[in-house]
């Protein structure tokens, strides 16, 4: 189980450590997650992460590779949701880390379209973060992290208006009221509903939203000089626990990555 330093606000911390506190089963097999980047003639570079598991063979993953730090995870934020996905089911996997600058032909041929995420199970090779966290649920169906279907689309919208935000030229276009909007009825939701969007407990929502949230942070941040409003008390809390358990820490990409990653909508 991923445990967290945080420091919740009052309305969250009982139920954030409810969640956060249990512990590994101590019977329970300890696998190495091995980071490797394949390639021809040359030996896979691995990095030994060690996680907690079920008796399973590691899970390969083809991640995309940070354009700023060799060896590192790059930026994607379907990527992240994947690999929270399994650090919150405890499951050991083998990251794969693609240059998507100069993809390999090994990678091509199992992801002709040359998209990441991508990962292997029952030796099939599988796209599509939401394809995805829908198989592992499916295998894997413990601990449970599917959200309930009236409350899969909470905060859905919050990606798609951040864009919108970050590529517009235009101050008075109403793309920055259209994310405070969003933001604000996620913010309400969550002082009726939270600390998380299925309650007292993290699901693959949360799993799903909190890369992007992340990324929205760094990149507003760093391009519009923008960040999230003081008043949305239950977002700033909810971003700030998630952001501080360490399967998120873990898995994110660095600052840097995101910052380059989102270059070409700023600047195309």
């Amino acid at each position: 189980m991923s445990t967290a330093k945080i420091t919740p606000s009052a309305t969250a911390i009982s139920a954030t450590i409810k969640h956060l506190s249990l512990r590994p089963n101590p019977n329970r097999t300890l696998f190495t997650t091995r980071i490797s980047v394949p390639g021809i003639g040359r030996r896979p570079r691995n990095l030994g992460v060690a996680v907690s598991a079920k008796a399973t063979e590691p899970l390969e993953v083809c991640v995309k590779e940070s354009v700023t730090t060799p060896n590192k995870l790059g930026d994607c934020p379907f990527t992240q949701r994947i690999l929270l996905t399994l650090e919150e089911k405890h499951l050991p996997y083998d990251l794969k880390l693609v240059d998507l600058r100069n993809k390999p032909e090994w990678f091509l041929n199992i992801s002709p379209e040359g998209k990441v995420p991508l990962l292997k199970l029952d030796e099939k090779w599988i796209p599509d973060s939401d394809v995805i966290t829908q198989a592992l649920e499916e295998k894997f169906p413990e601990p449970p992290l599917a959200t309930p279907p009236e409350k899969a689309t909470v905060g859905s919208k919050i990606f798609s208006t951040f864009i919108g935000f970050l590529k517009s030229k235009d101050s008075n276009d109403g793309t920055e009221q259209a994310l405070h909007s969003e933001l604000t009825a996620f913010n309400n939701y969550l002082q009726e509903n939270g600390p998380f969007i299925n309650g007292k407990a993290i699901s693959a929502a949360d799993l799903s939203l909190a890369p992007k949230l992340y990324h929205l942070e760094i990149a507003l941040g760093h391009y519009k000089k923008w960040s999230v409003p003081d008043s949305l008390t239950y977002l700033k809390s909810y971003m700030k626990t998630i952001f501080s358990m360490d399967s998120f820490i873990k898995t994110r990409a660095q600052p840097e990555d995101v910052i380059e990653g989102w270059r070409p909508k700023v600047e195309g």
